[in-house]
């Protein structure tokens, strides 16, 4: 999932968003979120009071503590490059990003595709 977030990157904006956005998955995948130790996540108490998701932080400096994270962060940027102003983008161009994304198949999946491996995770959650 990526957030188009046109307020800023605000912690205020960024909770908003991310609140928003979040509640759209299933209910299954709303157990938790883990983040690193940006200024945009302050508002984290809010963000678990309005959603009921735990937020939790990863070390400083531990990025192996948010791996899927940090390989999606990478293979974002083969489309929005570092320092990008995501405000020249809307929340379509984001998603048709997302959608090439997650139609591509992970080694780490078995070559599956991340939407197959989300299909079948809720599948399995429902019988």
């Amino acid at each position: 999932m990526i957030i188009a977030l046109p307020h800023g990157r605000t912690a205020a904006a960024v909770s908003t968003a991310l609140a928003t956005r979040i509640t759209t998955l299933p209910t299954a995948l709303h157990r938790s979120l883990t983040w690193d130790c940006g200024k945009e996540m302050s508002h984290h108490a809010a963000f678990t009071i309005n959603t009921g998701i735990p937020v939790y932080f990863a070390d400083p400096h531990s990025p192996w503590q948010r791996g899927t994270n940090e390989n999606t962060n990478g293979l974002i940027r083969h489309y929005l490059p570092k320092s990008t102003d995501l405000s020249q983008h809307t929340q379509a161009d984001l998603d048709t990003i997302a959608a090439t994304l997650n139609t591509r198949p992970r080694r780490t999946l078995s070559y599956a595709t991340p939407a197959e491996a989300l299909n079948n995770l809720l599948v399995a959650t429902t019988t």
